[in-house]
């Protein structure tokens, strides 16, 4: 006898397999009618432990202070363009595994997915391939896509656990990576070199000139502000509950003094002056899949996967199409952070560490505030784990630290993220 196919989810369906933290993460937008009563619904849920990116932010700023006590040259703003640039791979990489995280999911293969990736980038636009330089990255994500799809298939078909599959992905990648090397006799020595000349080396190595960069933080901002009050004015409009426009209104204030912030910071920066062209396309990237997990009904999906997969397959949804597109992200992903690798580096090698890339990728992704047990975080929480490391690494360079202390110190934060993470967790299961 045949089954009715299961009815298409609904956006109730799936609100309804979100996780307790998701719906409490909404809870000021609920509770709040005014900027009063927003602050109190906002403290109400740091006391029952749903603090969000704060505790983030409050030790970012006490790390910078310690730094800037124990060495006055510390924020310094060439240093603190160099942090911000060299933190760019580890906010891309952590994006890559956010995708694999909010499933509840782990993808130990994206150091050296990036790997191959950048090495297909830099194999094509350098000669005697020469291709144009923005095909040559549609080709990387397409390789590195397409190996995310069969290991997304591996676990979500197959049912294979993902830390297996992508353990053995890690060593097939970085096998592929020396068998992507040797493709031609332009590779000496297992390197490719990156053309000045080419947009890839200068995403980097080169800045925009001090007016258009102003230009850019503006519109920027200007875009921040209009799909803010859009989204504001549609829920309204819905007869949804929306946070205060005294609230939105600090939130673009916010973005625009940031915005100016880093524009000053980056004029400072003699005699290099302007923005590194590597920051607005990060910021387009994370803007992009912020929209895609926010927006779109295959970001919600996520999130519902992620939170209950059998609640989610019983509203209807795919969950084993979901799996892999979210493996099929974190690849493509990861590839924008091979170029951006192997912008910095000026060439592509086969040495690149892609251990502890994916290590760098689960540590952003979880310091920034991405739940290890799925169906919680944001895309942007990379942007803070990212910059954490970034401040830590340099920051005990700067006072002469060795190599083994800024390991320690970083895996010291990431335990101190997963306990966190574990303690909310459980405080919000047990009220």
């Amino acid at each position: 006898m045949a089954t009715e196919p299961a009815p298409a989810p609904s956006d109730q369906s799936i609100e309804n397999t979100l996780s307790d933290q998701e719906l409490l993460t909404a809870a000021p937008e609920v509770l709040a009618n005014s900027l009063s009563e927003y602050l109190r619904a906002w403290g109400q849920r740091i006391r029952n432990g749903e603090s969000g990116a704060m505790p983030v932010i409050v030790g970012l700023v006490l790390i910078m202070v310690f730094f800037e006590a124990e060495n006055s040259s510390f924020l310094h703003a060439g240093d603190i363009v160099n942090m911000l640039v060299e933190s760019t791979i580890y906010v891309m990489i952590g994006a890559a595994e956010i995708f694999i995280l909010l499933l509840s999911e782990i993808d130990l293969s994206l150091g050296f997915g990036a790997g191959v990736g950048a090495m297909v980038v830099a194999e094509l636009i350098a000669p005697p391939v020469d291709f144009p330089w923005w095909l040559g990255i549609l080709s990387g994500m397409v390789v590195v896509g397409a190996l995310g799809a069969l290991q997304g298939s591996l676990v979500s078909r197959i049912g294979l656990p993902s830390f297996v599959v992508t353990l053995g992905g890690q060593l097939a990648f970085q096998g592929l990576l020396l068998v992507v090397a040797n493709a031609d006799s332009s590779t000496v020595g297992g390197t490719v070199q990156i053309d000045p000349s080419s947009p890839v080396y200068k995403l980097v190595n080169s800045t925009m000139s001090t007016g258009l960069s102003w230009g850019v933080m503006i519109a920027a901002v200007a875009l921040f502000a209009a799909a803010s009050l859009w989204k504001t004015r549609a829920r309204r409009s819905r007869g949804l509950t929306t946070p205060p426009l005294g609230v939105t209104g600090i939130t673009i204030v916010g973005a625009f003094v940031g915005g100016v912030a880093l524009e000053l910071i980056c004029d400072a920066n003699k005699p290099v002056e302007g923005m590194p062209w590597v920051f607005p396309f990060v910021l387009v990237v994370l803007a992009f899949y912020s929209w895609l997990l926010s927006r779109t009904r295959i970001g919600r999906y996520i999130y519902a996967v992620g939170a209950s997969p059998e609640a989610a397959r019983r509203a209807g949804i795919n969950v084993k199409w979901v799996v892999t597109f979210a493996f099929i992200m974190a690849g493509i992903t990861a590839c924008l952070a091979g170029v951006i690798y192997e912008s910095s580096s000026g060439s592509m090698s086969i040495d690149i560490n892609g251990g502890q890339l994916v290590l760098f990728a689960v540590a952003t992704a979880v310091i920034g505030g991405t739940s290890l047990f799925g169906g919680r975080g944001k895309i942007f929480n990379a942007l803070l784990g990212g910059v954490v490391i970034a401040v830590v690494y340099n920051g005990l360079s700067i006072m002469g630290a060795g190599a083994a202390a800024e390991d320690i110190a970083v895996a010291v934060v990431l335990i101190l993220a997963v306990t966190l993470d574990a303690l909310v967790r459980r405080r919000s299961t047990t009220r």
